[in-house]
This record gives C-alpha cells, sequence and structure tokens, in this order.
C-alpha cells in the first residue's frame, strides 16, 4: 500500500536547517547525549565555576538549560553555559557562569540542524568525553564533525514535567493529566508493549494527509490524558524490543479514530518537513530502555486499516527510525509481523535500516525502486489477549516491557 503526505519544499526545508539556532523545542530542556537518553547535562552548582557533567536524568533544576540570546542558560537565567578560559584547545571542558550582559564569546553557542551544540564561531563542538556515558564524565570541546556520536545532543523534557506546549505553532498540549477523554487534544504518546502504547490519529474525521500537523494520542491504556482506542478497533499487534528500538505493527479498524474509510495514510515523524513535527509538538515516551526515557528519533505510519510505529535509541537511532520514505509505507519502512488475529510481545534483532543496501543508500523516487528488507528474526513471543482499553500500568506491574536488551556499545571518539 502507497502513503501520502503532503511535503513542503526542499528549499523551504533548506532554510529552515541553515538558520536553526535554537531548537524546535520551546522553554527549560534537558540536554542529554545521542548515545544515551537517560544522561543529563548538568550544572554541579549554581556557583560562578561549578563543573558540567552529564548525570542520570531527574529533572532536577540543575539539568534544565533554556536557548536564549546566543546563550544556554540555567538556574532562571542567570547562569550560562560557559567554556573554560575561553581556551580553543581540543579537550576544555566547560562550567556555568554568571552570563554577560555583552555577549561573552565564552557563552555563545548554537544548536545546529543536525543536533550539534556548536561554539559560536570557533569550528568546536560540544563532545562526549571519550563516549563515556557514566555519571561524571565531563563533556569537552573539540574540532566540530558530522561523523561523530559523540558530538549528538538531543534536547526535551522530563515526562513528569511537561511543558503545555512544547513547539510553536502546536494545537494540541503535551501537558495531559491523569484521565481520558474522546475530546482530549493530547500529543504526548506512549509505546511500552503490545498492550501498552499510542497510535497518532486526527482529532476529528480528516485524512492523515490534510491532519498531519494536528494529530492526537490514541492509546490503549487510560490515564495519561489521552484518548482511547474504542475496543475492537485492533485486529492484530505484534510488539517488539530490540538493541535499538520498540516498534509496534498492525492491523485494524482505524475509521474508529477519525481516518476516513479507504485512506491510504502517511508518515508521521519528529521533524516535519520544517523541523517541527508531525504532529507539531508530538512528543513519545517509553519504559523500555529506562524509566519515562523520550524517544528522540521516531517514525510512524497509519491509514484506515494498518498502522506501524518504531521508537529509536542510540548512537544510531536516525539511521533506524529514518523518516524520508515518507511515501514506502509500512512494509517497506518497518518489515514485520502485521498478522491479524494475533496478539504478541517479542524480542527480536534490529531490521536492516531502511533505504540501506549494504553500502548503497536508495532515495525515494530513484528507480528502480528496491524490494523491502527481509523482518529481522525474533523470539521469546508471548501472546496476549486483545488489548482492551484500562488502567496504565506503573513500571513494576509488566514484566515484559521492561525486559532490558544489552546497552549499545559507544562509538569511540573520533579525532
Amino acid at each position: 500500500m502507497l502513503f501520502s503526505r503532503r511535503v513542503a519544499p526542499t528549499l523551504s526545508l533548506f532554510i529552515a536547517l541553515v538558520v536553526a539556532q535554537t531548537p524546535a523545542y520551546t522553554g527549560e530542556l534537558l540536554i542529554e547525549p545521542g548515545l544515551n537518553s537517560g544522561k543529563c547535562l548538568t550544572a554541579a552548582s549554581n556557583a560562578d565555576g561549578a563543573i558540567v557533567t552529564i548525570q542520570t536524568c531527574t529533572g532536577a533544576t540543575s539539568q534544565k538549560w533554556t536557548f536564549n540570546d546566543g546563550s544556554i542558560k540555567i538556574f532562571g537565567n542567570s547562569k550560562c553555559l560557559d567554556v573554560v578560559g575561553g581556551s580553543t584547545t581540543n579537550g576544555n571542558k566547560f562550567q556555568i557562569w554568571t552570563c554577560s550582559t555583552n555577549h561573552n564569546p565564552n557563552q555563545q553557542f548554537w544548536w545546529t540542524g543536525d543536533n550539534h551544540l556548536s561554539w559560536t564561531n570557533h569550528g568546536k563542538c560540544m563532545d562526549l568525553t571519550d563516549g563515556k556515558t557514566t555519571d561524571n564524565n565531563r563533556p569537552q570541546i573539540w574540532d566540530c564533525s558530522n561523523t561523530n556520536p559523540n558530538q549528538v545532543w538531543n534536547v526535551g523534557y522530563s515526562a513528569s514535567s511537561l511543558p503545555t506546549t512544547s513547539e510553536n505553532g502546536q494545537s494540541g498540549t503535551n501537558a495531559c493529566g491523569t484521565t481520558s477523554s474522546q475530546n482530549s487534544k493530547c500529543q504526548t504518546a506512549w509505546i511500552n508493549s503490545a498492550d501498552d502504547f499510542c497510535l497518532w490519529a486526527p482529532p476529528s474525521v480528516g485524512s492523515i494527509g490534510d491532519t498531519e500537523r494536528d494529530e492526537v494520542a490514541w492509546c490503549t491504556k487510560s490515564g495519561r490524558g489521552t484518548r482511547t482506542i474504542p475496543n475492537g478497533a485492533l485486529k492484530g499487534v505484534h510488539f517488539v524490543k530490540t538493541p535499538d528500538y520498540v516498534q509496534v505493527t498492525g492491523v485494524g479498524d482505524f475509521t474508529k479514530l477519525n481516518i476516513p474509510g479507504g485512506d491510504s495514510g502517511g508518515e508521521l515523524d519528529p521533524h516535519g518537513a520544517d523541523g517541527n513535527g508531525n504532529p507539531i509538538g508530538g512528543l513519545v515516551f517509553g519504559n523500555s530502555f529506562g524509566n519515562a526515557l523520550q524517544y528522540h528519533e521516531w517514525t510512524s505510519f497509519i491509514s484506515d486499516t494498518e498502522f506501524c510505529f518504531r521508537a529509536c535509541v542510540g548512537p544510531n537511532a536516525a539511521r533506524n527510525c529514518q523518516h524520508i520514505y515518507d511515501v514506502m509505507g509500512c512494509f517497506w519502512n518497518m518489515p514485520a509481523n502485521y498478522d491479524a488475529g494475533k496478539y504478541e510481545n517479542c524480542l527480536g534483532d534490529d531490521d536492516e535500516p531502511m533505504g540501506v543496501y549494504g553500502t548503497s543508500t536508495w532515495f525515494q523516487g530513484q528507480k528502480p525502486t528496491p524490494s523491502a528488507h527481509t523482518a529481522a528474526k525474533s523470539s521469546s513471543c508471548s501472546n496476549i489477549p486483545s488489548p482492551t482499553v484500562g488502567a496504565a500500568k506503573k513500571r513494576r506491574d509488566d514484566k515484559f516491557e521492561y525486559v532490558r536488551m544489552p546497552e549499545p556499545t559507544p562509538a569511540p571518539v573520533v579525532v
């Protein structure tokens, strides 16, 4: 089945990336190394000269940063991220210091279109020292590289402290509360297991192509402030957890989720054509790789009869959750089990990244179109009853979804 969606002109995307000097997300943000979204950039105290390290994310004040006036600020915008001594030597560290009123060059940073924190006008980027994700590691400055995974940093939020809205132009909300309503405008989704996940679908009847910027979360569990998927809408659900992502696929009657009959659907992702998400402000969380971690890379397709949703972690997250194949549909992007009448949780290996064939990468529109990859091997599958609406489970209540896979080995630092 082909999926369709509206695509902004290439020039608009180019301009968006060029001028993107602050993240699309707004307000106080957690800054997390791409190698481990469970760790956060943390100031040791609010004193001048306090060191900056990575620590386990708690959502503390010392981990909440604001991008403002070319600087990265903390503690009520009174302190700024600062390069120690202004030294440009590779390996120099970071501290916080009282924010300057005259744009101190040691405190000037910009957010690149590929998730780097660049020291303005210096050709240096924030680098996770030696790629180590252990607490107390101090990030360093290093020559910027677009191939060094130690220089990828994500920004986001704590699931327990979500803003009303996370992106400009958002039609719904992320602070969704703990009740459920079929009129909810909640745009915070979860993906945990075959009986605890959400799908993006329209707030009112409309095709995915026409409503992609406004989709809301429809979930199998109540208690997160979302809409709930009507009982009987899901006709088959297959969940798999791999070392690098979680994925849920299946079939159903999604006219019950405001998708018109016959709509071939479309692709949804956290980036969109202009840097904002589809839906704008859509956030995704889960517990499979840690407690309530935000998935910064995810991709999803849904039509009137089928769906697929993948959320990725680790150094290859963007590659495994690629979102450029937006007309290729579920079976091509996420080869997996889509059988009706079966509901299961599985462990599995990673699929080959979509579009990658050995050393070559295929791009949408090139001829000939290659076949989809074969679905990766899965194991340890357990059957469950057809999901029905019920209260969201606490972490300790569901053993399957938190079976920990081995963490990926951090990539070595590139010099």
